[in-house]
């Protein structure tokens, strides 16, 4: 979440008070009271009014009571009421609202990994290697296969346990591993981990971890080889360059000495990411481009080059639910070329990687890439679209209904709240009239287009919109004129956050129409949801 583009959704209480972002403590508190005679379940003696104006009351001390608190009113500016109702607790006060936000954004991180960390988390990989070569020759299509599994818990606040363990078959082959891993956090920036492994690769070793700063981290391992005796040494830097990119180093000292640096970007549309090995046994770089076409799809470009490896790798990937992902990858290089088929399901994946040719032939390289491109294309127009459509509409149609019920509910609210305006802005309308001053005469506030055929005059269309699409804001409108026969309502603050408004669109463009009559004469504007409007203003005379 941003503040840009939250910014209005996180003004709703100055709407509420009618007061300016900007304003002071003084300007809310008058504010306040000026709601509070007007709401104060007190001055009710009807029961259905009295619990109206209790509801109402409530919201406005809640406003108060945030803005006038110099600490929950920077939280709200930059996250809304998510910041202040999610429970995160930030420690010594923060100057800046950059690091406020800063501290937010890693407390909630924290939160979510504590919550997910809260119950097991099962992981796995299942690994099954075809080839067609020895499917043609006669000896079956299953080249190797492994699985490996991994279950985690959190057994106390600050300690994690995992056990996991892999099992591999190759021809008549066969081997299996068990591991378990301790974690136990030091402090709010540091953990050290220990573990054990036996089996392929029996090893016991520690692990340590440290935020050097907001931006930096560093581990540093050592390892003991059961088979040998060696010892390995790891260390790693971090160091994130910006908000969507961050940059690494890994030593390692050992039987297999190497150094690497590498590289991350990610954002809503791409990811890349670059690495350069070099070591004992080989010399290497890989580098990575994902590009996201949409919300559900994606394509990939991998290239490996080494004194081991010649590599490149094509492919994509579409999200087929909300937990699940299918890919399909294209290798060709030294070691052959490859079809490698992934499903991922939540932290479970299939891979199977199929060997097609050791041999590279121009046609064959060619045709392998083409067929399984064209396959995916011609069940993509006449499968897969066809049944994404037809879901999505129901979707669309589940989501349509549930929005009816919400609206239906948000303007049953706004003219409760309405109602107990009405006495006090009959009043101003009327001393205005007395006076020949500022009287509104139609106000309404909802779909522009909705406004637009009802400035033409359009009855049809009205009358078959304007239940569901707009909402009328004249009474409120003509409460908020002040005394000397002005109205403001305030740049970048949301106008269905007003009380007696409404949100009657939601993720909809909206507009506010106001028709008022200043001094004998008529007047119209229309200004967008977050646009500033003053009235009256000679530029709006008919």
């Amino acid at each position: 979440m941003t503040q840009a583009e939250d910014g209005g959704s996180n003004r709703e209480l100055y709407a509420l008070l009618h007061v300016s972002p900007e304003a002071s403590d003084e300007e809310i508190r008058k504010a306040y009271r000026q709601w509070a005679q007007i709401y104060h379940p007190d001055k009710y003696q009807d029961q259905q009014m009295k619990d109206v104006a209790t509801e109402n009351f409530q919201r406005i001390c809640e406003a108060y009571e945030i803005l006038t608190d110099e600490y929950k009113r920077q939280i709200y500016d930059i996250y809304g009421m998510e910041g202040l109702t999610s429970g995160l607790e930030l420690g010594p006060k923060l100057n800046k609202a950059e690091e406020i936000k800063e501290e937010l954004e890693r407390l909630k991180r924290k939160r979510e990994e504590e919550k997910k960390a809260a119950h097991f988390q099962p992981s796995g990989v299942i690994l099954a290697q075809l080839s067609v070569p020895s499917f043609l020759a006669g000896h079956g299509i299953m080249r190797a296969m492994s699985m490996n599994s991994e279950i985690q818990s959190q057994i106390s606040k600050n300690n994690v346990i995992a056990f996991g363990g892999t099992l591999a078959v190759k021809g008549n082959d066969g081997d299996a591993a068990a591991n378990a891993v301790f974690r136990h956090q030091l402090s709010s920036v540091s953990s050290i981990e220990v573990m054990a492994s036996v089996g392929l690769r029996g090893l016991i070793g520690v692990q340590t971890s440290r935020q050097l700063s907001r931006h930096a981290n560093a581990t540093m391992g050592l390892a003991v080889s059961l088979r040998d005796g060696s010892i390995n040494l790891s260390n790693s830097w971090n160091r994130q360059l910006s908000t969507t990119s961050n940059a690494s180093i890994e030593l390692i000292l050992g039987s297999d000495s190497s150094v690497a640096v590498g590289w991350r970007k990610k954002d809503k549309k791409m990811a890349a990411a670059g690495e350069i090995r070099i070591g004992t046994s080989a010399i290497g770089a890989v580098g990575r481009y994902t590009h996201r076409f949409s919300s559900k799809s994606h394509g990939r470009i991998t290239g490996k080059i080494g004194s081991s490896a010649l590599e490149l790798e094509i492919g994509g990937g579409r999200k087929i639910s909300d937990f699940s992902t299918v890919r399909m990858l294209y290798t060709i290089g030294i070691q052959g070329i490859y079809w490698k088929l992934e499903l991922h399901r939540g932290a479970q994946k299939l891979v199977v990687p199929i060997f097609l040719s050791r041999h590279i032939n121009l046609g064959f390289a060619a045709g392998a890439f083409l067929i399984p491109t064209s396959l995916y294309l011609t069940l993509k127009s006449l499968v897969f679209k066809p049944y994404y459509r037809r879901r999505e509409k129901q979707q669309a149609l589940e989501n349509m209904e549930q929005t009816r019920a919400q609206v239906k509910e948000a303007k049953a609210a706004a003219e409760k709240a309405q109602r107990l305006l009405q006495n006090v802005a009959n009043r101003k309308q009327n001393k205005q009239l007395e006076s020949n001053g500022l009287v509104i005469i139609e106000a309404v506030y909802g779909n522009p287009k909705v406004i637009k055929s009802i400035n033409n005059n359009n009855s049809e269309e009205k009358e078959d919109e304007l239940a569901s699409q707009i909402v009328d804001v004249t009474l409120p409108l003509n409460f908020l004129v002040s005394d000397s026969g002005q109205l403001k309502l305030h740049e970048g603050v949301k106008k269905s956050g007003i009380m007696g408004f409404c949100d009657p669109c939601p993720g909809e463009t909206k507009k506010l129409y106001v028709k008022y009559t200043y001094g004998g004469n008529r007047y119209e504007v229309e200004v967008d949801d977050l646009q500033e409007l003053i009235l009256p203003q000679e530029g709006h005379r008919i």
